[in-house]
């Protein structure tokens, strides 16, 4: 892959410019906020886009945190994805070695959202200087919002936003420096809000009905039902209102959110149904009532072998950042605090020649910094988690890649994924992330051969065509607790 004069003017850019989105970075870390309730995370973007020169607009399909800044004009249209939400519970003092809540209770980025949406700027503010300088099309960064539980993607491809482009390109902060392969699975998100009756637990249960009791037996019935489900499907919960802290007092209200998970939309939709069953059993049983409140949905994603290619072949290009002593031993002293996988990386799975490599590369697990490119994988993969990501890729090409921002074998959605996205380590990776994604779009809109073969790969995978999981009358909105 060859560097070109366009690519040479985004990389330049983005470098000319890495302290912006550095800092920008730092700030969605700090405001640390939850799905779909990213306003402090989104004020903070528009002013940067606005600065940057682009053209914003707020309120995307009516949600409330979900943003874009456009620049360019006619086609290739290629799109930009930014997340910028965090999770509970995760609250961590950046840069420390050691669990330590920087808010009590707080939150945190422990899948790296920050450095993911500030990359994808700096890439869009790349591919936009490049426009200005040499080509012609436009570019659009989107703010997507809620991915951790919102699906703001999701609802988005609900409006048929995605369709609008020629392709999209995104990236994730991980461990290594990989690109994304493969297939995930869809999600379908429930909150079950039942209602019973309070009374003495002692002196007056006969009128009782116990909305946690419901909560339970729903939960027991689902625990047999896993038995009877797809290999590959997956069924979580978390009882988000125990009904209160007085064991003698029969509980009058108590709420479980449910992710139901299986790779095809329509496997998840008959899953979930299964589900609402058991909910109504449960009901049924403790004869109390319930609510279901549906919270959102994704797809799962739809490989793009093209881009996938186009990503590896410039992200080997541009090649890995050099690491200072100093990061090697902060590395080194976290990766000390977990147990950690070496084989974590996708191609190791399937390629025994791949596998040797990285052992070798990793000094079998024990290096702190995975500073190296995983070698190219040419087949598929099945991943059992999600992202709404899925739902971009039914409606136009899309492809992801994977850059070092953590230490290596660090634990996804953790206190040690927290502290190290506030570090130069997490700098160093959303700036290689945005120049390979600069460099791959310069590349699309300067061969318009290649834009036209991911296009049409993207045909054949989506022949079938997309099943929105969200239900025609539904919007995004946060999880009320």
């Amino acid at each position: 892959m060859a560097m070109t004069e366009g690519k040479k003017i985004a990389i330049e850019a983005i470098e000319d410019k890495k302290q912006i989105f550095s800092d920008l970075s730092d700030k969605i870390w700090e405001y640390a906020e939850l799905s779909l309730l990213e306003y402090k995370s989104r004020d903070e973007y528009v002013k940067v886009l606005k600065e940057l020169g682009f053209e914003v607009e707020t309120d995307v399909c009516g949600i409330k945190t979900a943003f874009l800044g456009k620049y360019g004009s006619g086609r290739p249209v290629i799109g930009i994805l930014g997340e910028f939400d965090a999770l509970s519970g995760l609250s961590q003092v950046g840069g420390s070695t050691e669990k330590e809540e920087l808010v009590k209770g707080g939150c945190g980025h422990g899948c790296g959202h920050n450095m993911l949406g500030a990359g994808s700027l700096a890439a869009a503010y790349g591919i936009k200087k490049y426009l200005e300088k040499k080509g012609s099309g436009t570019v659009i960064f989107y703010g997507t919002p809620g991915e951790e539980g919102g699906a703001g993607k999701a609802f988005m491809a609900k409006e048929g936003l995605w369709y609008d482009l020629d392709c999209a390109l995104t990236w994730h902060p991980d461990d290594k420096n990989e690109i994304t392969y493969g297939s995930c699975n869809s999600c379908i998100q429930t909150l079950y809000k039942f209602k019973g009756v309070a009374s003495h637990a002692a002196g007056d249960p006969e009128n009782g009905r116990s909305a946690l009791d419901a909560v339970e037996l729903m939960n027991v019935g689902v625990q047999y039902l896993r038995e009877h489900m797809k290999s590959g499907a997956r069924i979580h919960y978390s009882i988000i209102d125990g009904g209160g802290f007085s064991p003698n007092v029969v509980q009058p209200t108590a709420s479980v959110l449910y992710m139901v998970r299986s790779e095809l939309v329509k496997d998840a939709l008959e899953l979930q149904a299964r589900v609402d069953k058991i909910a109504e059993g449960a009901a049924m049983m403790t004869e109390t009532q319930f609510e279901k409140v549906f919270i959102d949905g994704c797809s799962n994603t739809v490989p793009n072998h093209t881009l996938e290619k186009l990503l590896y072949e410039n992200l080997e290009m541009i090649g890995v950042p050099e690491y200072t002593e100093d990061e090697w031993q902060y590395a080194e002293k976290l990766k000390m605090t977990y147990k950690a996988d070496s084989l974590s990386f996708t191609v190791a799975k399937y390629d025994s020649k791949a596998k040797e490599k990285i052992c070798e590369l990793t000094q079998n697990g024990t290096k702190a910094i995975n500073n190296f490119i995983a070698p190219f994988y040419n087949g598929t993969d099945f991943s059992p988690g999600s992202t709404d990501v899925g739902d971009v890729s039914w409606q136009t090409a899309t492809a992801q890649l994977n850059t070092v921002c953590f230490a290596s074998g660090s634990p996804g959605h953790s206190w040690q994924n927290v502290s190290c996205g506030k570090t130069s380590i997490g700098h160093k990776g959303l700036l290689l992330a945005a120049k390979v994604i600069a460099a791959s779009a310069v590349e699309l809109y300067e061969n318009p051969d290649l834009l036209e073969k991911s296009k049409a790969e993207f045909k054949i995978a989506t022949k079938d065509g997309y099943t929105c999981p969200i239900p025609k009358d539904e919007y995004a909105k946060a999880i009320e607790l």
